[in-house]
C-alpha cells in the first residue's frame, strides 16, 4: 500500500542494510550448530538485527521493478534483495560457508571493521559486461582485475536465473551481476546488482574516485532513469477515454440496466415484464435511434444483454410468449421421453447451425469492413 503512493517510480536505487531473513530463500540456517549462530550474530550485531517489515516492503519493490522494467541499480544488501526476489539464494556468513574451504591464497576478507572505507580486495571483471565497459581503461594488460571496498558479510550462493555474473572475488562469490535482456541505458533499461559501493572507493586524502569508471555506474543508471521517464511521459500523453460527465453517466447506467433486464429475460426463456416494461423501453428507444451500428458497437451491446435489435418488438413478443410457454408446457408435459429426447437433439443440432451460419455473417462483416477500409 506504501509503495502505490510513490507512483509513478521511475528508478529504483537500493543500497545496504541488515541481513535478509533467510526464511525467504532458505528454510534451513546453512547447518549452523547455535554457538555458531551467536559467534555470527556477536561479531556482525549491526547486520543480524533482521528487520522483517524492511524485508517485504524492499523485495516488493524490487518485484515491481522487474514485472514493469523499472531500472534498478541494488548495492550492497539492495544487490542480495534484488537476487532474492528472483529466486536466488544467499550465503549466511561468507567466511564460515566458503573461507574455511579456500586455501589461503584464495581467502577474502569481506568485511573489515578496523579499516572500514579503506579496505579494498581483488575482483576479477567478466569480459563483455557493462562493468568491462566502464573500468576498461584501467585494466592492466589482460588481467582484468580491479580492487574494490567491501562491507558484507553474506553474498550471492546461487544467482537467479536470469542474471549474468560481472565480477568474481578470489574465493568465488560473485560480487556483480546484471540482467542482459533489461540492460539499455538508452532505452530505460537496468536492472543490476552490485556487492561493492563504487560511489565509496575514493582516496581518502584526496576524496579523488579509484577508478574512472567509479562513477559510470550511476550515470548510465541515471541515463537509464530518464529514458524510462520519458518512455511513461510519452505513454501517458496518448489521449484517455473521454469521462463522462454526470448526466451521460445517469443515462447510461439506464440503458445499461435496460439492456440488462432484457438479457435475463432472453435467457430465462420469457419471463414476466409487468413492472419492467418502463425499464424495457428505454433500451428499446435507444437501439431503434441507433439503427446504423458499427459491427464493434453491436458486439458490445450483445456483450451487455442487447440480445436483439428491436427491443420494443422483443417486449411484445414476450408478452405474447407468455401465453405460448402455457400451452407449450402443455404439451411437453405429455411427451414420452424418446420424444423429449428427440425434441432436445434437434434443438442442439440447430443451435449449432445458427452459431456457425452467425460465425460465418460476422467473418464477412469484418472482412468487407477491413477491405473497404
Amino acid at each position: 500500500m506504501l509503495l502505490e503512493s510513490f507512483e509513478p517510480i521511475h528508478g529504483v536505487l537500493l543500497c545496504e542494510g541488515e541481513d535478509i531473513d533467510p526464511s525467504l530463500y532458505d528454510a534451513e540456517l546453512s547447518g549452523f550448530a547455535p554457538e555458531e549462530l551467536e559467534e555470527i550474530r556477536a561479531l556482525h550485531a549491526s547486520d543480524t538485527a533482521i528487520d522483517k517489515e524492511k524485508d517485504t516492503i524492499e523485495l516488493r519493490l524490487a518485484k515491481l521493478c522487474l514485472e514493469r522494467n523499472i531500472p534498478y541499480l541494488g548495492i550492497c544488501r539492495g544487490s542480495q534483495v534484488l537476487n532474492v526476489a528472483c529466486g536466488g539464494t544467499l550465503y549466511q556468513d561468507i567466511e564460515k560457508e566458503i573461507s574455511k574451504n579456500c586455501s589461503l591464497g584464495q581467502r577474502v576478507v569481506h568485511m573489515n571493521y578496523e579499516n572500514y572505507d579503506g579496505h579494498r580486495h581483488l575482483v576479477k571483471v567478466v569480459e563483455g559486461t557493462p562493468l568491462h565497459q566502464w573500468f576498461r581503461d584501467s585494466l592492466e594488460g589482460n588481467k582484468m582485475e580491479i580492487m574494490v571496498n567491501s562491507y558484507h558479510h553474506q553474498g550471492v550462493k546461487k544467482l537467479a536465473q536470469r542474471f549474468v555474473p560481472m565480477a568474481f572475488a578470489s574465493d568465488g562469490l560473485i560480487e556483480g551481476f546484471y540482467d542482459p535482456d533489461a540492460y539499455n541505458p538508452q532505452e530505460g533499461k537496468f536492472i543490476m546488482g552490485l556487492q561493492f559501493h563504487p560511489e565509496r572507493m575514493r582516496n581518502q586524502d584526496s576524496d579523488n574516485f579509484d577508478y574512472p569508471g567509479c562513477k559510470s555506474a550511476y550515470q548510465e543508471f541515471v541515463k537509464a532513469v530518464i529514458a524510462y521517464e520519458k518512455k511513461l511521459s510519452c505513454s501517458a500523453s496518448i489521449p484517455k477515454s473521454v469521462k463522462l460527465d454526470q448526466e451521460i453517466e445517469k443515462k447510461r447506467k439506464v440503458i445499461v440496466r435496460s439492456f440488462s433486464i432484457a438479457r435475463n429475460m432472453y435467457s430465462s426463456g420469457g419471463g414476466k415484464v409487468s413492472g419492467q416494461e418502463s425499464e424495457l423501453q428505454v433500451g428499446a428507444e435507444f437501439l431503434e435511434a441507433n439503427t446504423a451500428l458499427s459491427l464493434q458497437q453491436e458486439n458490445r451491446l450483445k456483450q451487455m444483454g442487447a440480445t436483439v435489435r428491436n427491443a420494443s418488438t422483443y417486449i411484445e413478443r414476450l408478452k405474447m410468449n407468455e401465453e405460448r410457454e402455457r400451452v407449450a408446457r402443455n404439451i411437453i408435459g405429455k411427451m414420452s421421453v424418446g420424444q423429449l429426447s428427440d425434441l432436445i437433439s434437434f434443438y442442439h443440432m440447430m443451435g449449432q447451425i445458427c452459431s456457425e451460419a452467425l460465425e460465418k455473417k460476422l467473418h464477412d462483416l469484418v472482412v468487407s469492413e477491413d477491405i473497404s477500409h
